[in-house]
């Protein structure tokens, strides 16, 4: 898309930023009809990073530009992928107090110097304009976006609020309540949501921008004017009632003991909403004060687990056609995942109504991902039902997605080792049963792994990468660079009962229930685990995950590990038995036919509830890690948070029992099982 662009301003002689600056290696210039035309193009990156560098060089072609006013500035990425992905994350842990509001000013500056040059200027936006690059296209004029360009403040997930004018100017271009709530969530507004709430003011596509630009240069589109709205809440008294409110709905995701950014730029609202000057000043201290906490820390830290997963899938994975086995749920949803990410996929399933039913879970996973209607229809030209099989012959890859039967699976995969074609992979999307069992029935056991989704596909993050011992490393290697290739986050295992994530996240569910068979209620169990910060309470994610699975995951660790497991509670039996399992069925342990429930405990459970269901978890974590089913404590982190949402402002499992101490975890453990039963008997890992 943003090649197009670069055709044109090479005919025009794209130029190099001013010579001897730092805009010379991140910004081109081109000027056309007295229109000066500023691309953003950060040297060896696929995408733009709003670095210190970056608005030093747009610093200095501003003020080149304030000697020579042009008719107007646009300003755009050369990068295909978008306009820009935010600051320069990696220079955060390198700068505090300060030094942090020292630059911080300085970075105001330079956009403060872009929005009062006297001519206008122009944001062309493609693909995705986050965080910082979103606060150099709010402090243009106007804004342009391509079809498909998408706007957000991510900054709430890495512990801070936007820092280089965010939050006064946005919350002065729109409905502020509208402007406020994108902070607090760091949710996207896709493009027709981005004109309708003001954000942009041109929807467009490629070849008609030099039109949409001559339109905003020739005086045709007027620039952005507050409404009612925003002028109502100009007055203190209004701000106040919307931000008690704000809070009061933070608090239900976000409590301000573990995550204080919201709150901050909430404050900075009420306070001084009507006032951008007394704002901006607030907005820096505001982030500066909140690069520093613990809570910030550990979300960046997140986001480098995030990037190191995403290094594993590196390099090519050599698969252009994936044959998913299976239509139910998650074969419909890992073959409409790869569908959407530009893979050709077919379906089997023997089944026509199930490939009918997973055709509309594709169109509805292509709707929730914001597909446009031309998006939509190639994902779905990529995705063929395919009742005969066919697709085995062509594939480079075949998972199978059945259900959790070893010997329904061992019948599928003698039968694809017969019709793959030489070199292909099969994987096993198995969520508990041993790959070295199952790889007694492949006919080429070094090219057969586990590939182990999570459900929803389209939204967990992370894919579990399962090798027994006689799969071949570029097998291994292949499936990571597939699972990176479809946006997906790799964590490369070995064989083990349950792998990482359910043996860790088992004993957590089960001991919930341990403790509902000695009388605590639901609520206080899921309330525990709430406060301690995970997404959910054990007892609702239970229900979320199917108590039939939950049962036969626990049965199968319980026969499967040395360690003991705690007792399967006779109600989940009961439960599953009458076919109550869970979110799918409307009922499991909590009613779910009006929608998902909100546990509010009255009363306090046991002293040690807390602990007896995290710390569980954590002694699983060890005991993966000392029995090399994980390269290292960063990888146990990153899966645990990216496929269970293990509270995030800890850091991790490993991290937070760092932080807490390896040997006060230990001795608490070896508390829990003098009190409650081996089960709770800490790993010798933590001695190591």
């Amino acid at each position: 898309m943003a090649n197009k662009v670069l055709d044109f301003l090479d005919k025009s002689k794209l130029e190099l930023g001013p010579p001897g600056t730092a805009a010379a290696h991140h910004w081109r210039q081109a000027e056309d009809d007295g229109i000066v035309w500023l691309v953003l193009d950060c040297p060896d990156s696929p995408v733009n990073i709003v670095s210190e560098e970056v608005l030093t060089g747009l610093d200095a072609a501003l003020r080149k530009l304030a000697e020579t006013v042009p008719r107007a500035l646009v300003i755009r990425s050369a990068k295909p992928g978008g306009f820009a992905a935010g600051a320069d994350i990696d220079s955060f842990d390198r700068i505090s107090g300060e030094s942090a509001i020292r630059l911080l000013e300085q970075g105001h500056a330079v956009l403060d110097r872009l929005e009062a040059l006297p001519c206008p200027t122009i944001a062309v936006i493609h693909g995705a304009a986050l965080g910082a690059g979103f606060e150099i296209a709010l402090a243009c004029d106007h804004r342009i976006a391509i079809d498909g360009a998408k706007f957000a403040f991510p900054e709430v997930n890495l512990g801070l609020h936007p820092g280089l004018g965010g939050t006064f100017r946005l919350t002065g271009l729109i409905d502020p309540v509208e402007a406020m709530t994108l902070m607090l969530t760091g949710k996207s507004a896709h493009t027709q949501k981005a004109k309708k709430l003001g954000i942009v003011d041109i929807v467009t596509q490629e070849r008609h921008v030099r039109a949409a630009v001559g339109a905003v240069v020739d005086g045709k589109i007027d620039p952005p004017a507050k409404g009612l709205k925003a002028r109502a809440f100009a007055l203190r008294k209004l701000r106040s009632l919307a931000a008690a409110r704000m809070r009061a709905e933070a608090e239900k995701k976000a409590p301000p003991a573990h995550f204080p950014a919201p709150y901050a730029l909430i404050d900075l609202w009420e306070i001084h909403g009507n006032d951008p000057e007394a704002m901006q000043k607030a907005e820096i201290a505001s982030f500066a004060g909140l690069l520093d906490s613990e809570t910030s820390r550990n979300l960046r830290r997140v986001f480098f687990l995030r990037r190191s997963l995403k290094k594993d899938g590196g390099g090519d994975d050599g698969i252009s056609h994936v044959h998913v086995i299976g239509a139910g749920e998650m074969g419909a949803g890992i073959a409409g995942w790869a569908a959407i990410r530009g893979k050709r996929v077919t379906l089997g399933d023997i089944s026509p109504e199930a490939l009918a039913r997973a055709i509309r879970q594709v169109a509805q996973i292509c709707r929730d991902s914001h597909l446009n209607s031309i998006e939509t229809r190639d994902a779905l030209d990529r995705l063929m039902p395919d009742p005969k099989g066919y697709g085995y012959a062509g594939a480079d890859l075949v998972i199978e997605a059945v259900p959790e039967d070893a010997d329904l699976k061992a019948k599928i995969h003698r039968e694809a080792g017969a019709r793959m074609k030489p070199g292909a992979i099969l994987a096993t999307n198995t969520s508990s049963l041993a790959l070295a069992e199952l790889a007694k029935s492949v006919p080429d056991p070094a090219r057969f792994a586990g590939l182990h989704f999570f459900n929803p596909v389209a939204k967990m993050q992370l894919v579990e990468i399962v090798s027994h011992d006689r799969t071949a490393p570029d097998t291994a290697d292949r499936l990571a660079a597939f699972c990176a290739s479809i946006d997906r986050l790799p964590a490369a295992l070995r064989d083990y009962p349950g792998f990482l994530v359910n043996r860790a996240l088992t004993p957590y569910l089960m001991e919930a229930m341990v403790l509902m068979d000695e009388g605590v209620p639901k609520v206080v169990i899921d309330r525990a685990a709430l406060d301690f910060g995970m997404p959910m309470g054990p007892v609702t994610l239970a229900d979320q995950v199917g108590l039939d699975i939950c049962l036969d995951v626990a049965e199968s660790l319980k026969s499967a590990l040395d360690k003991p497991m705690p007792d399967i509670s006779p109600r989940l039996r009961e439960k599953v038995e009458a076919g109550e399992t869970g979110k799918k069925a409307g009922r499991g342990f909590y009613d779910w036919s009006n929608g998902a429930p909100h546990p509010q405990a009255t009363e306090a459970g046991p002293e040690d509830l807390q602990d007896r269901l995290i710390l569980p978890m954590l002694d699983a974590c060890m005991e993966c890690l000392r029995m090399n089913v994980v390269r290292n404590a960063d990888q146990v982190d990153g899966a645990m948070i990216f496929a269970t949402g293990f509270a995030p402002f800890r850091g991790g499992p490993m991290h937070y029992a760092r932080t807490r101490g390896f040997d006060r975890i230990r001795d608490r453990l070896a508390e829990l099982a003098d009190r409650h039963g081996e089960r709770f008997r800490p790993d010798p890992g933590w001695d190591e």
